[in-house]
C-alpha cells in the first residue's frame, strides 16, 4: 500500500524497496494499492509504470484521482 505523496525522495525510496522485494515475488501477482496515495509527480508515475510493466500488477483504486493515476500508469 502506498500512502501520501509519491514525489522527490519518496520515488527513490519506492525504487529501493521495489528492487529489494521484486526477487521474492516469484510467480505471485503483485497488487499496487493506490487508494491512499494523494499525489504523484512525473517521476513517481514513471516508477509505478516500471513496476507495472515488470509485473502486470493489479492496481487497486477508490477515488476518481486514484483511478486517473492507475490509468496513467497502465499507459505503455
Amino acid at each position: 500500500m502506498l500512502e501520501g505523496r509519491l514525489a522527490g525522495p519518496w520515488v527513490a525510496e519506492l525504487n529501493r524497496v521495489w528492487r529489494e522485494a521484486a526477487p521474492r515475488l516469484g510467480e505471485k501477482l503483485l497488487s499496487m494499492d493506490l487508494r491512499n496515495l494523494t499525489y504523484s509527480d512525473a517521476a513517481g508515475k514513471q516508477q509505478l509504470r516500471q513496476i507495472f510493466r515488470e509485473t502486470g500488477a493489479d492496481i487497486v483504486t477508490s477515488s476518481p484521482w486514484s483511478q486517473y493515476l492507475a490509468d496513467e500508469v497502465r499507459i505503455q
